[in-house]
């Protein structure tokens, strides 16, 4: 089984979900993110070849999450089922996420915040919800990237600023920090990150 210690804001994985890993020789966390990151890259691939412009529902969000990761996981793609040390209840997901995605389309029709504003608001409640039962923080930057390109045609997010966010340091803590301000209702913090990457 591998052993997991996560930087701060991310998820623990509990034992039924540590069974999904799709390669048992798996044992340290550095092995685990080298094979998510290589998954990642093929996901990343799927994703500039992809013709589709839709980005905004369910069915993207959950393809997403499997290219991203389901070389690596057997429930990739999968809405969580558990509580988790952030998110809501899972039993609710699929009617949040509903309610998230008719809000954004709402806001790009209505013009109701700037374009980088409305794609963090996106950001941080996609992040909030908590889909799945790991690879949030990454699953949801790469849905807000394609929500700037493909439906507010602006620049995406600089938000590693050139760190590795999957690693605490300077840039990981501000971008937590600015999530947890977000969850307060107050997007600044968040706002400035975005223009410092």
């Amino acid at each position: 089984m591998v052993i997991v210690d996560e930087p701060d804001g991310a998820t623990p994985l509990d034992p039924d979900e540590l069974q999904g890993l799709k390669h048992p020789s798996i044992s340290t966390k550095s092995q685990l993110d080298h094979l998510e990151q290589a998954n990642i890259q093929q996901g990343l691939r799927w994703l500039s070849r992809r013709r589709s412009r839709e980005v905004l529902s369910e069915a993207f969000a959950r393809q997403l999450h499997k290219k991203l990761f389901g070389e690596v996981w057997e429930w990739a793609g999968a809405f969580r089922t558990t509580e988790k040390n952030i998110g809501i209840d899972p039993r609710n997901i699929s009617v949040e996420l509903r309610q998230l995605i008719d809000n954004t389309t709402y806001w790009i029709e209505h013009n109701t915040f700037e374009p980088l504003e409305l794609s963090l608001r996106f950001h941080h409640r996609l992040v909030e919800i908590h889909l799945f039962p790991n690879g949030n923080g990454r699953h949801a930057r790469f849905m807000t990237d394609e929500l700037c390109r493909r439906e507010l045609e602006i620049p995406i997010v600089d938000w590693s600023g050139g760190h590795d966010l999957q690693n605490m340091n300077e840039r990981r803590m501000q971008y937590i920090t600015a999530l947890r301000e977000a969850d307060q209702g107050n997007f600044g913090l968040l706002i400035d990150f975005a223009g410092k990457g």
